[in-house]
């Protein structure tokens, strides 16, 4: 038996939800959405039970943390969605690397990788749990320089700190299931993103809390202007770029403008779609186009870089307070995004070894996704050959296709890649809100949610639809 086999034999003993029997109505459906994100954000806003959150040592969570793996720090939400986005990771590099024979065409195949991905985000979450418990640092006072031994808070505390964070983990599982078997829309790690850059966001723009103790000046832009208006603080350079010696760059117009600007454009290159010419068997002389998306692999590759990245990040929080720690914050140094185009001056080394590093993963990441989800040319062959589909002037040979397609999908790859990737970083030296990756996320997801929720009123208004989709 395999490792793969293992982890899926494990599964069989973890809690899941069923599909239901018949399919919710829409409404029901909402209804169901919406109680999963209420779950989690009141998980987002419910303190752990046992930790100090007045001793000031949890270590602060990076704003790409916070956003990829939507957590929320020192709350059940701590470690969000990170173990079951990391293990999917994990079990996608397996799959697209061969290092895993699976075949996912197949339903048993699909389940066993299910199950095995399931086991391993629970392992992972104990993993970080215990990390983060075992250094005392992050949740507790220190007694001594050792904050492994010399720590507020006696075993059974730690245990039981571990246990809320590795049950939090469950149940994010299991509200993920939840939407993804049909009883809501969408996946809920989508979701939770989401909800995770949306409040980073609104924090921006709207938070009326100091920005640091002792400070009455508000964090949110708008309770800002105002704050600065009636204490006559109130200046051009102030609204437009507010910097803290202290705390580094606060919510300002630039990051407004900005944001506006890369979602904009980003909207704009989702509807972008390449045409390939084909002609049908069935009906002769009937000519069609299929539509290739610009951005082929959408934010996948930027998504997948950003968990290893933050897991990463992850995994200096854990060790801070250490002797390993100082030592990992000089590499990994290179792995946080920029914020603010000053650091592209005052170090313009750590910026362009990040925009190396970041660019480079995030193209192998596209071309192995490529591979893994079946977009590669000889994926996209097989569909138009099954649907009776071929180019005009080629014969019907698989090979052939393949060879013609290629042209079209591995520079798509590669081109839109690079410019998502510049997006990305765009928005990061401009003080985007929600940070690049964020925002790039943020508009996937709004438009897989729109093409959703299309989808199903379609199918709710014409029945007829669903025998023809095979529903």
């Amino acid at each position: 038996m395999g490792v793969l086999q293992v982890f899926a034999s494990m599964g069989e003993y973890i809690p899941g939800v069923p599909k239901p029997a018949i399919k919710p109505s829409l409404g029901m459906r909402f209804l169901y959405t919406f109680l999963a994100l209420a779950i989690y954000i009141l998980m987002a806003s419910t303190p752990i039970y046992g930790i100090q959150h007045t001793a000031g040592a949890a270590a602060a969570l990076p704003t790409i943390v916070q956003v990829v793996f939507a957590s929320s720090q020192g709350t059940l939400a701590q470690l969000g969605i990170g173990p079951i986005v990391t293990a999917g990771l994990i079990m996608q590099i397996l799959v697209g690397s061969k290092l895993v024979n699976i075949d996912l065409s197949k339903p048993e195949g699909r389940r066993t990788f299910t199950l095995a991905q399931k086991s391993l985000a629970l392992v992972i979450a104990g993993v970080e749990a215990g990390g983060f418990v075992i250094v005392g640092s992050n949740f507790w006072e220190l007694t001594g320089p050792n904050p492994v031994f010399d720590v507020k808070a006696d075993p059974l505390i730690r245990f039981f700190v571990w246990a809320q964070l590795v049950g939090a983990t469950l149940i994010v599982i299991l509200l993920d299931e939840m939407l993804q078997k049909g009883w809501g829309i969408g996946s809920g790690i989508s979701l939770f993103i989401l909800a995770g850059t949306a409040g980073v966001i609104v924090n921006d723009l709207f938070s009326p809390f100091p920005v640091s103790t002792g400070s009455q000046e508000p964090l949110g832009f708008i309770p800002y202007i105002v704050y600065s208006s009636l204490n006559g603080g109130l200046s051009i350079e102030s609204i437009f770029v507010r910097y803290n010696p202290n705390l580094g760059y606060l919510p300002g117009l630039l990051g407004l403008l900005s944001f506006l600007v890369i979602a904009v454009v980003l909207i704009y290159l989702q509807r972008m779609k390449v045409y390939i010419p084909v002609t049908t068997q069935r009906l002769r002389g009937l000519k069609t186009r299929v539509p290739l998306q610009f951005l082929y692999v959408t934010n996948m590759p930027v998504l997948l870089v950003s968990i290893l990245f933050a897991d990463f990040l992850i995994f200096r929080a854990i060790l801070s307070g250490t002797g390993a720690a100082g030592f990992l914050e000089q590499i990994l140094i290179y792995l946080s995004p920029p914020r603010g185009y000053l650091e592209l001056i005052a170090d313009p080394t750590r910026v362009a070894i990040y925009i190396v590093l970041f660019t480079l993963l995030a193209l192998a990441f596209a071309f192995m996704w490529v591979e893994v989800a079946g977009l590669n040319p000889s994926g996209q062959a097989e569909k138009l050959i099954k649907a009776g589909l071929e180019i005009p002037g080629l014969r019907r040979n698989p090979k052939v296709l393949e060879a013609i397609l290629g042209k079209y999908i591995y520079p798509l790859t590669l081109l839109s890649t690079l410019i998502v990737v510049a997006l990305v970083i765009i928005a990061d030296l401009t003080l985007a809100y929600g940070s690049g990756v964020g925002i790039l996320l943020s508009i996937g997801i709004l438009e897989q949610y729109y093409l959703l929720i299309m989808r199903e009123r379609a199918l709710e208004a014409y029945p007829a639809l669903k025998k023809i989709l095979g529903e």
